[in-house]
């Protein structure tokens, strides 16, 4: 699913059978290089070159929406890093300048939003809110869009037209044939992959994403990176940190991925499937006990049943282009950020009540979208399928998805639908890289995590807590929006400033009280009040 490819703070204002050996282990001198030593000495190579070739700066294209003063620039990088004077791809920059004095500024800051496929380019404009400015005023915001998304040699596996179907189906307990239907997809799906990307399909990893930040890294003059991750981007900066200790000047990792590389990606799709089931039960509580505003029942079952009932409607007449796959992908956004609830209530309630436009207006396809949507989705699947060996037996992910939809099936069986073309994938998998850091091996890095997050599972940050000695974890209790950092806390922002500003991080881990439940409210979206 699209579980870590989205920032719910920002969003809601964002093969061969057989596993290739890694480079390094034909270099038996060296086996103990991380990630392969012939891309480790292309990855030195690129970052040299950019140094001396630097990003110019200019203009961002009017595509990009980011108007003077911002600037855009591109910086180049191999497309194989064991190979670095091969063939080179552009990825693009952006850049919105330190607001503050001289003085007091301190470099760059370069944002990812997380993914695999999500473009951080908007990121200068955040300087714009409040809960940034501080940090504005001390440096550079850099966003960037990783190799396949956006402009940055753009991925596709189908053409966009045919990749955003609607309306389309959601059962939560398949038929066999449905599964049928399914796979055939699924592998017809990593043919086009295969197909249209040919040989540098392969190239698409956590492992490149990684390389390719410390080249940005170099491009921008930075001696030692200062890094912000979301979700996905959590995970290639822990890469990054295991690669390049040296290279690290602050890290923040927010809304973190689990980093065991026995979870990379199959394990954690399916604890994303049971944590969503958790997040969704949470806002069928809150609604419930909002009946008198949206009168979709006064206890969470209740609620589900008008959730299920306005699926059986939309599957007998679709609601535009509205069926019951829209309305589950629509309301899965309840368990990203609780900020979609009361919109999420709104709409269904109206549509039960004959009025479809709130619902059409929140779940129905942007055909003005589709090609940005199908490269996302494109990146999204080559970096996971790409990363890890996956398993090759439909038996196997029929038996775990069957069983898991048993105890949770909102999102179970649609998130298996979106991964399985890694069954049929025929580029060279990697081998997950083993995520490290002694103590004083890197400053100290904060994490940030919210304690019943769907998207990333709580217990993950806890595991890369273990993983980076010295690492501060800051915990927002009670609450499960994806994305904490520059949001309505107060508590977890005081600590995120004072880390970026200072490098200062809670002598012991720390925990912020829960931002305040959303307003019901009718006929607008509720914002979650400031905690």
């Amino acid at each position: 699913m699209r579980a870590l490819a989205l920032y719910g703070a920002l969003g809601s204002l964002l093969l061969t059978t057989l596993t290739a050996a890694p480079a390094d282990a034909l270099v038996p001198h060296r086996t103990h290089a991380p990630g392969g030593y012939a891309e480790m000495l292309g990855a030195e190579e690129a970052a040299r070159e950019a140094d001396a070739e630097g990003i110019r700066f200019g203009t961002c294209p009017e595509a990009e929406g980011l108007p003077a003063p911002f600037e855009c620039g591109t910086v180049s990088v191999p497309v194989d890093y064991a190979h670095p004077h091969g063939k080179h791809i552009s990825l693009t920059v952006s850049r919105g300048r330190a607001t503050g004095p001289d003085s007091g500024r301190q470099g760059a800051l370069v944002f990812n939003p997380g993914g695999p496929g999500g473009s951080g380019m908007f990121f200068p404009l955040l300087a714009a809110i409040p809960q940034w400015q501080n940090l504005a005023k001390a440096y550079d915001f850099i966003g960037y869009a990783p190799r396949g998304v956006g402009r940055s040699a753009p991925l596709s596996c189908v053409s966009p037209a045919s990749f955003v179907k609607a309306p389309t189906e959601a059962p939560e307990h398949p038929s066999a044939a449905y599964k049928r239907k399914k796979v055939a997809e699924a592998r017809a799906y990593a043919q086009g992959c295969a197909r249209r990307a040919g040989a540098d399909l392969q190239h698409y990893t956590s492992l490149n994403n990684a390389r390719d930040l410390d080249v940005l890294r170099a491009a921008l003059g930075e001696r030692r990176l200062t890094y912000m991750g979301a979700s996905y981007g959590t995970y290639f900066g822990a890469l990054y940190a295991t690669l390049f200790p040296g290279h690290v000047r602050r890290m923040v990792f927010d809304s973190v991925v689990d980093p065991d590389p026995q979870k990379i990606w199959y394990r954690s799709n399916l604890s994303q499937s049971e944590a969503f089931e958790t997040r969704w039960s949470d806002w069928r509580r809150w609604v419930a006990r909002h009946d008198d505003v949206y009168h979709l029942g006064r206890t969470a079952q209740q609620v589900h049943a008008s959730y299920e009932r306005a699926s059986r409607r939309l599957g007998r007449k679709p609601a535009g282009k509205v069926g019951p796959g829209e309305l589950q992908a629509a309301f899965l956004q309840v368990g990203y950020t609780d900020s979609y609830w009361a919109r999420s209530a709104n709409a269904l309630s109206s549509y039960l009540r004959g009025d479809a436009k709130s619902l059409r207006a929140i779940a129905e396809p942007d055909a003005g979208g589709a090609v940005a949507s199908e490269n996302s989705n494109a990146v999204y699947t080559a970096v996971e399928c790409n990363d890890v060996r996956w398993p090759r037996s439909w038996k196997k992910w029929d038996r775990d998805n069957t069983r898991l939809a048993r105890r949770a099936p909102f999102e179970t069986w649609q998130n298996a639908w979106m991964n399985l073309p890694c069954a049929f994938w025929k580029a060279p998998s990697q081998r997950p890289l083993d995520v490290r850091a002694a103590r004083g091996a890197l400053p100290p890095t904060l994490l940030l995590a919210a304690e019943r997050d769907a998207a990333t599972p709580y217990p993950g940050a806890l595991e890369l807590r273990r993983r980076l000695a010295g690492s501060a974890l800051v915990t927002e209790r009670g609450s499960g929006t994806h994305g904490i950092g520059g949001g309505p806390n107060h508590c977890v922002n005081r600590h995120l400033e004072a880390y970026l500003l200072s490098g200062a991080v809670p002598a012991r881990d720390a925990t912020c009280a829960p931002r305040r439940e959303p307003a019901a409210t009718r006929g607008k979206q509720a914002q979650p009040a400031a905690g």
